[in-house]
């Protein structure tokens, strides 16, 4: 019988968990069952199994690297996962199941190469301070596992056959997604850890264009939760912002095109998932103020329109909507206009407050609500916004806890403003390169404070990459997420793959005719006919083929990008 043994480093304990290769069954035994003859490699935790073609599969952390503490806990960042096969060998798989597995493989390795997985053997990196701080002797009890916030666990469908099990739980790690920094501090020759916490959701994840809006359980794609939190002489302080995708039925497929028009859903019921989503905000979150940053003309004004008519057809009083055209306004490098938009919502934000617990562990504070911001991809506007309602709420709290004296500014410590402009802009390239594959935009405002020339360059070239990869990797990056999250399942037994779908000979022949109809027309410039009007003759003729393929293939955009192939299409609009 092949086992695998995994055992726990923490307090010297005896425990081991034995994974038996052939039934898959997980036990505890003890390290005096371990054969001496065992071969030993370290790793620092165990993300779960996965079935593919070949069988499980066991994915293990086997690098990592300190982020800094919370509150004495130490914060690790995965940056390493091997993927351990039960079966030693592949030899009763066809030549099909084995290209087929080496493909759901390079799926998997795809989703831990992307940068952003934390975790924490002793502290729950998946809920707020406030939220810690209101829970039950109960809830203290649990595991990390069993008392995770399962919207944050990216891991949850991976550790499903350990979650049945409580007495293997200390075995299995929880792992969030998004970004932590951490960073001490000092003003005034006080010193204090200032951090910053984003954690994406795992429901309804996925890539820039093919996950938009809701699903039917109100699950907003692009979710992310924003915490910051200052911890000084033992207080604790803390701010939560949210971000997501305008919570309704709406689609935005790649096309081609640089920028694909919108559609919003005529087929299904909005007001279900719309309400159910901010049902869900208020029980999460309190009071919700929206700060919607869409254009109000062109493509997205639609969008804007809905979004409004569906809030006042609502009327839940809890909820607030907000719009702002953060690109009209800030036209023309105008961005100190965003202070109108602050000023805004002073107001409310004083109001909703932030969670303040003293030195005693006595809640001085509690945060009332949330602004939920949001953009068309809530990366680039969405980050800078929530950036600047961050730095007021910070400097209410440095202010109370005494750090900062009454009448400084966060803006005048030249310190400490560098520390925090970078730590969000990190967080908005983060957030950025896990949904639309690229590092964020206007994150030169968001570092130095202000618009600069190289930075609308920058902005240019990720663009360019963000068109390229929305339009030629996505559909693979789409179901590589899927299968992680277990949104599909491989079925060992399955006659027919998804990933052998059939290309329309339009795929291949037109680029081929576009191309050599091209070619032709630069050859008839280079070298000229006779007369001029038989090369005019020839470059017409060439150059109207390959425009007019140029066009049949931009009309027919949708068959040429890279599209998912593992989950129906029906189920992500």
């Amino acid at each position: 019988m092949y086992t695998n043994s995994l055992s726990s480093c923490d307090d010297g304990a005896d425990d081991v968990l034995a994974i038996d290769r052939v039934s898959t069954e997980v036990t505890l035994t003890v390290k005096k069952d371990v054969p001496p003859s065992a071969v030993t490699r370290p790793i620092f935790g165990i993300l779960g199994t996965i079935r593919l073609v070949a069988g499980t599969y066991l994915i293990v952390i086997t690098k990592k690297k300190k982020v800094g503490e919370i509150f004495s806990h130490a914060i690790w960042k995965a940056t390493d996962f091997d993927i351990l096969s039960y079966k030693k060998t592949m030899l009763h798989l066809t030549d099909i199941q084995l290209q087929d597995n080496k493909v759901f493989l390079s799926m998997l390795n795809h989703v831990l190469s992307v940068d952003g997985f934390y975790f924490s053997t002793t502290y729950d990196l998946t809920h707020t301070l406030q939220r810690l701080a209101n829970t039950s002797p109960e809830f203290q009890e649990m595991s990390l596992l069993e008392r995770a916030d399962p919207r944050f666990v990216w891991n949850g469908h991976l550790l499903r056959e350990f979650i049945a099990q409580p007495e293997i739980h200390r075995f299995a790690t929880p792992v969030m997604h998004g970004f932590i920094t951490m960073h001490s501090c000092c003003i005034n020759g006080k010193c204090f850890d200032w951090l910053l916490v984003s954690r994406r959701s795992c429901f309804r994840a996925g890539v820039r264009y093919y996950v938009r809006g809701i699903d039917s359980e109100g699950h907003a794609a692009n979710f992310v939760e924003t915490e910051q939190i200052v911890h000084y002489k033992g207080s604790k302080a803390s701010f939560v912002q949210t971000r997501g995708s305008i919570p309704f039925f709406w689609s935005q497929r790649p096309n081609l095109k640089y920028k694909p028009k919108p559609q919003i859903s005529k087929s299904v019921n909005h007001m279900d998932g719309f309400q159910r989503h901010f049902d869900s905000q208020i029980i999460s979150y309190g009071k919700q103020i929206i700060v919607n940053l869409v254009n109000q003309k062109g493509s997205e004004k639609p969008l804007e329109q809905t979004f409004a008519k569906m809030v006042n057809s609502m009327g839940n009083g809890m909820v607030k909507y907000v719009a702002f055209d953060f690109h009209k306004e800030c036209s023309r490098m105008r961005w100190d206009r965003l202070q109108i938009l602050v000023d805004q919502l002073s107001e409310q934000q004083d109001e909703f407050s932030y969670f303040l617990v003293d030195s005693e562990g006595k809640i001085v504070a509690q945060q009332e609500g949330t602004f939920r911001s949001n953009c068309m991809d809530c990366l680039d506007r969405t980050n800078v916004i929530q950036s600047l309602l961050a730095r007021r709420s910070l400097q209410a709290q440095l202010q109370r806890l005494g750090v900062l004296h009454v009448g400084q500014r966060i803006e005048e410590q030249a310190d400490f403003e560098k520390i925090y402009k970078n730590a969000w802009a990190d967080n908005a390239n983060a957030c950025a390169k896990q949904y639309a594959g690229t590092g964020a935009l206007k994150t030169d405002f968001t570092r130095t404070g202000k618009r600069t020339q190289w930075g609308l360059i920058m902005d240019g070239w990720n663009s360019l990459i963000r068109y390229y990869k929305n339009n030629f990797s996505d559909g693979f990056r789409q179901d590589a997420i899927d299968l992680f999250l277990g949104n599909y399942s491989v079925d060992e037994v399955e006659p027919a793959s998804p990933l052998h779908v059939k290309k329309d000979w339009k795929f291949l022949a037109l680029p081929i005719i576009m191309v050599v109809a091209f070619s032709m027309c630069i050859i008839c410039l280079l070298m000229a006919g006779d007369t001029w009007t038989e090369t005019l003759a020839y470059v017409l003729f060439w150059g109207s083929a390959s425009f007019g393929t140029f066009a049949i293939i931009l009309y027919n955009g949708k068959d040429f990008v890279d599209a998912p192939k593992l989950v129906q299409k029906e189920k992500m609009d």
